[in-house]
């Protein structure tokens, strides 16, 4: 195993997370972080150490010994950075969703076949234990064979009004489905084929924010099974945490279920408040970061590290990026719109 020096493009709030990963990784060494907000990036370069700092990827993309980069950018900013990254001959792991047109996917997919470097759409709820023990329920055939699923993911509406400052540039669906199509797919080990899907647009809107509050999704898989999604951001922020998250899936011998809402799995309550630490997602233990948002990080330096392909690649991406446009336009034209499924590499 070989020591892989490694870059972060965008280090705000998640970008923070593959910050602490690399630094606490024995099979990475942080080199250089880029951000176009200079004095956010001089901040977490100064916490965490970081030798060298950018406020334009292009600059960090030249260094010679950066062998790979975390880019952690709004949606609509990955395909640019990420065809610079693979055309440097970096090994590149990418936030969901891998871009937001089937052009740009394509062109990232090719990249890399042509660029031979590892590649990962950061998918991490492969690595969330509730959905990993499914898994296994399922392939080894404890409930059946899958057949319905419902899948509720919404954030409170801190998410699109203070959190992203950019969320009048995305929707809810690039944001939050792009997970849950994700899983999904990985669950029912099957391809969508179909979407229908409706939306509303009137909290956010009368903010000045010009994205729907909400989506409700069926998607049917090409082997029969059907899945119901919801999901939104305007939840009040009275909520215990920022995140409601609970699934059901329903196969021919039996149900599985999971609720991971508002972190419940920990509750504190003091004299002065009550509060629903993170003890699954991106927690502290004994000074090193975990969770299953962690261990995706960790899988890719893993990967990187040792020459093993990540579990998430480019096909895997983009399928969920066609999903997600199939599911905009049945809500902008109200029809079950058909997905076009990719191409085989």
């Amino acid at each position: 195993m070989n020591v892989q020096k490694v870059g972060v493009i965008g280090v705000g709030g998640w970008g923070e997370n593959h910050i602490k990963t690399y630094v606490d990784s024995p099979l990475t060494e942080l080199v250089a972080v880029c951000d176009v907000n200079s004095e956010r990036a001089d901040r977490i370069a100064a916490e965490y150490r970081v030798p060298n700092v950018f406020p334009d990827y292009r600059d960090l993309l030249a260094m010679p010994d950066v062998d790979a980069v975390s880019i952690v950018t709004p949606d609509f900013m990955h395909a640019e950075i990420t065809l610079a990254a693979l055309a440097a001959g970096k090994h590149v792991l990418l936030e969901k969703p891998m871009a937001t047109s089937i052009e740009e996917c394509v062109s990232i997919r090719e990249a890399v076949a042509a660029s031979g470097c590892m590649f990962m759409v950061d998918f991490h709820n492969r690595w969330n234990p509730p959905f990993a023990k499914a898994k296994k329920a399922i392939e080894d055939g404890e409930i059946g064979r899958l057949l319905y699923a419902y899948y509720r993911l919404q954030d409170t509406i801190f998410v699109p009004t203070k959190m992203l400052s950019w969320a009048g540039q995305s929707t809810v669906n690039w944001f939050l489905a792009s997970h849950c199509l994700d899983t999904l797919m990985w669950l029912f080990d099957d391809v969508i084929e179909t979407v229908y899907t409706v939306s509303r647009s009137e909290v956010l809107k009368s903010k000045g924010i010009d994205t729907p509050d909400f989506y409700a999704s069926v998607v049917q898989f090409r082997n029969g099974g059907v899945a119901t999604l919801e999901n939104g951001w305007v939840l009040p922020n009275t909520a215990p945490n920022i995140i409601d998250f609970k699934t059901e899936m329903i196969g021919t011998d039996g149900v599985l279920y999971t609720d991971g809402s508002h972190h419940r799995i920990l509750q504190k309550y003091t004299q002065d408040n009550a509060s629903y630490p993170d003890v699954l997602v991106s927690p502290t233990v004994h000074g090193k970061p975990t969770g299953f948002g962690i261990e995706s990080i960790r899988a890719f330096a893993e990967c990187i590290a040792c020459d093993r392909q990540p579990m998430v690649g480019a096909e895997e991406g983009e399928r969920v990026t066609r999903v997600i446009l199939a599911m905009e336009e049945s809500a902008r034209t109200g029809a079950e719109v058909e997905v076009l499924i990719p191409r085989p590499s």
